[in-house]
């Protein structure tokens, strides 16, 4: 799914943003007409996932390094591993345990520094704490545990860092209800803005759930052409793709995998494009997707 107009813009935006902390006009002007540049090259045929990959690159190359997410990544893994306990005795105490982890696993999808401008602890937690009231369209869920049925080998996508926690309590329920599945979870195979990678899976204890592999590249997204040998292996053998967060979405829709979608409306392009009032979630398997 190549970037439209709205994405373009929030790209640009936040290109000249990130460079106001220096000093020097002439070389964030070059800078900013290198971005013009990468942009009118490749955004017609390559999605916003890319194109952050391609101009965090840039940055890097300009600046002599790339803006640094460590500090907000250790924040909320470790805030979301202090709500862990808490919410899996929610989950456990719903009717069905499984339905309510897909509702926490789309409210913990807030949790996102290239989406959402102001990531805070009081919006995380007044969506988790209203998560058991979001609607799972009930068709979508029973056709989900009849292919978890059905399937042998099952990828699952990850985003954001902090989610991950919620994203582990998920992958326990779907093996303690389908043991016999095969289960592999894909994270970035580098750091980009506050997306998670091999150091939060091994943080949060996700490593311990269930394997998991870098997926080659520091793209925030699922970009099938620059994932490495092993990561397309094993996203091509699945029989049910699990992808969470808007940027596996734009990166991977089209790209005839058919996953099962899970994310939270948070920007005004998939708020105007899912026709959802903002922090809604999201969950559908692309075929069925009216988009």
């Amino acid at each position: 799914m190549h970037a439209g107009a709205m994405c373009i813009s929030c790209i640009l935006s936040k290109a000249e943003k990130a460079v106001r902390q220096f000093s020097d006009e002439e070389r964030k002007s070059e800078y900013m007409h290198r971005v013009l540049d990468i942009l009118y090259k490749y955004a017609q045929t390559e999605s916003s996932p890319r194109l952050t990959e391609r101009l965090e690159r840039l940055y890097e190359q300009f600046w002599g390094g790339t803006l640094d997410y460590t500090a907000q990544k250790q924040k909320y893994n470790q805030l979301m591993l202090g709500m862990e306990n808490k919410i899996e005795q929610q989950i456990q105490a719903a009717s069905d345990p499984m339905k309510a982890c897909i509702k926490y696993v789309c409210a913990a999808n807030y949790i996102d520094f290239s989406a959402v401008d102001d990531v805070n602890e009081n919006t995380l937690e007044e969506l988790l704490t209203r998560a058991s009231g979001q609607d799972i369209q009930e068709e979508e869920y029973v056709k989900f545990r009849k292919d978890l049925e059905k399937a042998h080998r099952l990828v699952y996508l990850t985003d954001n860092c902090g989610e991950i926690v919620i994203d582990k309590l998920f992958i326990k329920q779907i093996k303690e209800n389908f043991p016999h599945l095969q289960m592999t979870a894909i994270v970035r195979g580098g750091d980009v803005i506050n997306d998670a990678t091999m150091q939060d899976a091994k943080e949060v204890g996700l490593t311990e759930v269930v394997t998991c592999i870098g997926n080659g590249n520091a793209a925030p997204g699922t970009i099938v052409a620059r994932l490495s040998e092993q990561a397309k292996e094993i996203l091509y053998s699945a029989d049910i793709i699990i992808s969470k967060g808007q940027g596996n979405f734009e990166s991977l829709y089209g790209e005839n995998l058919n996953p099962y979608y899970l994310f939270l409306c948070k920007c005004e392009l998939f708020v105007n494009r899912f026709g959802m009032k903002q922090y809604q979630s999201v969950f559908v398997r692309e075929a069925r997707m009216e988009i």
